[in-house]
């Protein structure tokens, strides 16, 4: 990298003095241009004006329309992320949150939907106005979503807008925060009626704006298309400036370019050497790594010994009376110079993480005791007895075969000989079990 980055600066150089060369050549054209711009100056100045005129009123518009728009923004970008599925999951409601139900009758509201007249759920015996049945069916439309996006917010009836702003926005419950414990989608679909009450209430301040400014721009037009005839001349040779001007640009693109690999360059050797430099930290554990392997290894014939011993004398015992013995062939191990741990255990020595967590799934007990005990049943060379006055033991065997499609039957059985026929057979495992 550091070669690359020698090699680079020359070409830099080079790149730098032609932009500096071309910056002369565009100067030197750029006097004849002027002369030819004074030409249209005067009535340019006029357009230019008019211009202007329009101009701030279209920003004073945009400017106040900015105010909605992130807000407009926002509400589109939440309903960007609601599904189908999230969509049919607000239908499905039989028993709508009351902040679900508010926001549907908004967007009902909205889109001009009346509501049925069904009988009061309080039991007065009248009729009220219901907006869940219309809203269902609205959230029944496959272009539903599509449909908020495609929304006329700038005729909204202003009579419209005066029931959502009387009777839904001044509503503690209609806030996104609180609506979101209730539905996601019910979230998005809040902030998009926020939003239309939001941007309503911009668009009618601008409305008077926007008429003022189509009058500036077509007084403009007239005034624009009187300049245009006089412009022709002046853009003959401001072509020949926009050529020089994109040569110029080449340069400088190159020039860029050639900087940004300089500096990628740069970046990369650093951090090279950082990484070199943190690296060389790792050495210090590394080497207590390779020291502690060492002396497993070392320990190895020791440790498998005493587990075999493990494994094929001390099942039947306590877990106390294992515990003791193990340090007895420990101490004898040691006396006779044959290597073995200090805290050697059959888990540490014979068990694997993944299938001893296998086991406790399956419901073997997670204390030391009853793992050992797996992995002597594991690791026997013949079939195990298993003393298990609790049941614990027949829980495990039984969920751990139940993948092989264990067989369990009585010698009360009915089909009994044929289903240890087709177990033998097909080499299923089959046991009788209470």
């Amino acid at each position: 990298m550091q070669v690359e980055l020698e090699a680079l600066q020359p070409q830099l150089l080079v790149a730098s003095k032609k932009v500096d060369e071309m910056m002369v050549v565009i100067e030197h054209e750029s006097v004849e241009v002027a002369e030819t711009e004074k030409v249209v100056k005067v009535d340019e100045s006029v357009a230019n004006e008019q211009a202007m005129a329009a101009k701030a009123i279209k920003d004073e518009c945009d400017a106040d329309l900015a105010k909605a728009m992130p807000i407009l923004e926002s509400a589109l970008a939440a309903l960007n992320t609601l599904t189908t599925q999230d969509i049919t999951v607000v239908k499905s409601m039989k028993s709508p949150h009351t902040a679900v139900k508010l926001v549907m009758e908004a967007i009902c509201i909205l889109k001009g939907i009346k509501p049925e007249r069904i009988p009061d759920p309080s039991g007065s015996g009248k009729k009220v106005e219901d907006y869940w049945g219309p809203a269902k069916k609205l959230l029944g439309d496959l272009r539903f979503l599509q449909s908020l996006h495609e929304y006329d917010k700038d005729n909204i009836p202003p009579h419209l807008m005066t029931i959502i702003r009387n009777k839904y926005i001044t509503n503690w419950d209609l806030v996104p925060e609180k609506i979101k414990t209730a539905s996601t989608a019910a979230e998005g679909m809040c902030k998009w009626v926020c939003a239309m009450d939001k941007y309503d209430a911009v668009a009618k301040e601008v409305a008077p704006k926007k008429e003022k400014l189509a009058q500036a721009e077509g007084e403009l037009s007239v005034a624009m298309e009187s300049l245009q005839k006089k412009q022709a001349a002046l853009k003959e040779v401001q072509d020949k400036l926009a050529k020089l001007q994109e040569t110029l640009d080449a340069n400088k693109n190159k020039k860029a370019d050639l900087e940004n690999q300089v500096d990628l360059c740069s970046k990369k050797l650093e951090r090279a050497e950082q990484l070199i430099g943190g690296l060389g930290g790792e050495k210090t554990r590394w080497s207590e790594m390779a020291l502690n392997l060492g002396q497993l290894y070392d320990n190895l014939t020791g440790d498998i010994l005493i587990s075999a011993g493990i494994v094929a004398y001390l099942g039947a015992f306590t877990s106390s009376y294992r515990q003791q013995q193990t340090k007895e062939w420990m101490s004898l191990c040691k006396s006779r110079g044959i290597p073995c741990s200090s805290n050697m255990s059959l888990m540490s020595s014979l068990g694997d993480p993944v299938k001893i967590r296998e086991w406790t799934i399956a419901g073997l007990p997670s204390d030391s005791f009853s793992i050992d005990n797996g992995i002597i049943i594991s690791n026997a060379r013949r079939w195990p007895l298993m003393i298990d006055p609790q049941g614990q033991a027949n829980k495990w065997v039984k969920n751990m075969e139940k993948a092989n499609s264990l067989h369990i039957i009585k010698l009360s059985d009915a089909g009994f000989v044929r289903t240890l026929e087709n177990c033998i057979q097909f080499g299923t495992p089959v046991g009788e079990f209470k």
